[in-house]
C-alpha cells in the first residue's frame, strides 16, 4: 500500500498516534523476513543528564521505547524508589516500567490507579513493535510479560497504541504517603530513529503533594551530595 493511500486512510479515520503506528507497520512489513537482532541502546548525551539534574523540584527521567528508565535525576530515584528497589530491574540496575507494573505485586499499591496506568503502559511496547519489529530485546520483553501476566496479555490483545502525553498520576509512596502529580511527556530527539521521552512528575503549587514532593527532593539532594566524591581544594604551590 502506498504512502498516499495510508495517509488518506489516516486522515479519514482522524488518526494521531495510530497514524504513526500504521506507517510503522507498513514500513516494517517490507522487512518482515529479516532475523530479529539485538539492537544497541542509544547513548543519552551528558547534556541531558545535566538538564535532568537541574530540575530539582520535578522528578524527571528519560524512557526509551521499551519502557526502560534510561537516566533520571535524584528526585526521580527517590519518587520511584519502589521501582528501583524491585526485583524486576535488569542487570544494570535499570528499571523497566512495564516489567515492574505487571510483574511486581507492589506496583498495585504504589500506583493508585493501577488499571489506567496498565492500559497506558502496555501501549508503549505495542507502538515500539511497530517501529522496531526486529528488536530482539523488545520481543523478549513482550514474550516475558505475555507469559507471566494475564493483565498484560489482556491489554496486549486490545492493540491500544494511543500515547498519553500528559495527565495525573496518583502514587502511594512508602515514605511520604499520597501524592497527586501532573505528568508530562516530551519527545526527546536523539540520533537515528531512536524514540525516547522525557517524563516529568510535578506537583501543583500550594498543595499537600507539593509539600511531600519537596520532602523527597530534600532527601534526594542530601543523598546525592553524600554520594559524590570529595573534591580536594587545590594546594598552593611553592613560593
Amino acid at each position: 500500500m502506498s504512502a498516499d493511500v495510508l495517509d488518506a486512510v489516516a486522515r479519514a479515520l482522524r488518526m494521531d498516534d495510530e497514524r504513526t503506528y500504521l506507517f510503522d507497520l507498513a514500513r516494517s512489513s517490507r522487512h518482515a523476513s529479516r532475523t530479529p537482532s539485538r539492537r544497541r541502546d542509544v547513548e543519552v548525551p551528558p547534556r541531558i543528564q545535566w538538564l535532568l539534574d537541574s530540575m530539582t523540584m520535578s522528578s524527571a527521567f528519560v524512557r526509551n521505547g521499551r519502557a526502560d528508565v534510561v537516566v533520571g535525576n535524584p528526585l526521580a530515584r527517590a519518587l520511584l524508589a519502589p521501582m528501583f528497589a524491585s526485583a524486576t530491574i535488569d542487570k544494570r540496575g535499570r528499571p523497566n516500567i512495564a516489567r515492574y507494573l505487571f510483574l511486581d505485586l507492589g506496583a498495585h499499591d504504589f500506583f493508585v490507579d493501577w488499571g489506567a496506568v496498565g492500559v497506558a503502559t502496555a501501549a508503549l511496547p505495542r507502538a515500539e513493535v511497530g517501529r522496531e519489529p526486529r528488536d530482539r530485546a523488545l520481543r523478549e520483553l513482550v514474550g516475558e510479560l505475555s507469559t507471566r501476566s494475564p493483565e498484560f496479555r489482556s491489554q496486549w490483545a486490545a492493540h491500544d497504541v494511543l500515547m498519553r502525553h500528559d495527565g495525573v498520576k496518583r502514587l502511594q509512596h512508602p515514605d511520604v504517603g499520597h501524592l497527586e502529580l501532573t505528568v508530562q511527556s516530551l519527545d526527546l530527539p536523539l540520533p537515528g530513529r531512536a524514540v525516547h521521552d522525557l517524563i516529568t512528575y510535578t506537583a501543583e503549587p500550594g498543595t499537600g503533594s507539593e509539600d511531600r514532593l519537596e520532602l523527597l527532593a530534600i532527601w534526594a539532594a542530601t543523598q546525592s551530595r553524600a554520594a559524590r566524591p570529595t573534591r580536594l581544594s587545590p594546594q598552593p604551590g611553592p613560593l
